[in-house]
């Protein structure tokens, strides 16, 4: 990407950081700002994203970033959006919010502000998404967003923000309905199934286990260990010694990146047996990669594979995005970055069916959105949430991720239960 399509801000000022100061960015100026325009360089309409490319958010931050500069550069290598008859390229300026809530909310008054950005693309994790969104809305600047999945988000009556990805609750819902299904098989009641779960004490990870815990309660399962875990995610013994003793059927596990690592390494290091290990955030936190063998038949829930059939008009298909994006940046997008792709097409459609940068005029075209995309479809309720698309199980499977469910796109079967540890290669 060349520095002509991409500006790239690393902020070095420090801001204070307190609660206080991010009530304050959020509450100053709460009457309703006028419309605004776009801001346009010649041929060129700017975007605006703080993404965290330092703190604990680095790596799905830089995920981020690299998914909406993919499709910024497909979009203007194909010419462009067209508006008004004329075509315009896209640019994004980036600042870094350093994995911080009153960062991110600092830098999301300075782009609107300061740099007269009229159209935001959204920040890693629902915390930043948080933090950013009332500085958005009190704007009323129209925000995309792909990683922002906690559903109190879609519970505010924001009117400009919109969100490609599934809410958080879900992404594990269907490995509770898969294991009720792979129970049958084998002549096992769903109701005599039992579950463990052991989540980080954050937002995301409290709403997965919120859905986890609906289904299992739809579907008469019993919930045996039900566990926090500790906020370093350095440590997970106690819930796998429990994990041992009652010998759950099906241990759920949500951490972002460093629970899905600690989960895979401390179940191998303690040789548990659990029929089905769930985790969020698998192929971004590489458990392949770091684990080999140690990670198969791990299910994982995810937001998109490139194995599934969706196609659009700019990347074709989820494979040839996939290829794209492994050219361009020398790894396998994983859906953080697919998802924020997504993001910045969702404007590209909106700009072109409103015919206009008119702030107003793109909030109503994005409300209006009803698109295909190779991340899947996109359609906004009321609430700003997409309603189109459904998550998607992969189970580890000889090295590989395995697309086991929705069963429609899947591309293999589910193995249940998981081979005893005395009995793996």
């Amino acid at each position: 990407m060349s520095a002509a399509l991409i500006s790239h801000f690393r902020m070095d000022a420090r801001a204070p950081r307190t609660h206080a100061a991010l009530l304050a960015a959020a509450a100053i100026g709460l009457a309703p700002a006028p419309p605004a325009q776009a801001k346009v360089e010649g041929d060129t309409v700017v975007l605006g994203a703080a993404v965290s490319l330092t703190g604990k958010y680095a790596t799905n931050g830089k995920n981020t970033e690299n998914g909406y500069a993919l499709a910024v550069k497909r979009i203007n290598a194909m010419g462009g959006v067209k508006v008004g008859g004329k075509a315009y390229q896209l640019k994004v300026i980036y600042y870094d919010d350093e994995s911080t809530s009153a960062r991110g909310a600092q830098l999301a008054e300075r782009l609107i502000s300061q740099d007269g950005i009229t159209f935001v693309l959204g920040p890693y994790s629902s915390g930043l998404t948080k933090a950013i969104a009332p500085i958005t809305e009190k704007h009323r600047i129209p925000m995309v967003e792909g990683n922002g999945a906690d559903r109190d988000l879609f519970t505010q009556s924001y009117r400009y923000m919109f969100a490609v990805l599934n809410t958080s609750d879900y992404y594990l819902r269907s490995a509770i309905t898969l294991a009720a299904e792979q129970a049958r098989n084998i002549g096992k009641a769903p109701k005599d199934m039992t579950v463990a779960i052991a989540v980080e004490n954050d937002n995301f990870s409290q709403d997965v286990r919120d859905g986890v815990a609906e289904d299992v309660k739809r579907l008469g399962m019993r919930v045996v260990i039900d566990d926090k875990l500790p906020p370093e995610l350095n440590d997970m013994a106690a819930t796998l010694a429990k994990v041992r003793a009652l010998k759950p059927d099906i241990l759920v596990v949500s951490g972002h990146e460093k629970g899905a690592v600690l989960a895979v390494r401390q179940v191998a290091e303690m040789q548990i047996d659990v029929p089905m290990l769930a985790l969020t955030h698998c192929d971004s936190a590489q458990i392949i990669e770091k684990f080999g063998a140690k990670a198969e038949f791990a299910v994982c829930g995810s937001q998109w594979d490139r194995s599934l059939t969706y196609t659009d008009r700019w990347f074709g298909s989820a494979e040839q995005y996939a290829r794209m994006f492994e050219q361009e940046y020398h790894y396998e997008p994983p859906y953080q970055a697919a998802e924020s792709s997504a993001s910045v097409l969702a404007f590209a459609d909106a700009f072109e069916r409103a015919g206009s940068f008119d702030t107003e005029k793109v909030r109503e075209a994005l409300a209006r959105t009803d698109l295909m995309t190779f991340y899947g479809p996109i359609r906004f309720d009321k609430s700003g949430k997409n309603i189109a698309k459904s998550m998607v199980l992969y189970q580890v499977q000889d090295g590989k991720y395995k697309v086991v469910a929705p069963s429609r796109w899947a591309s293999s079967r589910m193995i249940f239960p998981s081979p005893d540890w005395a009995h793996r290669k």
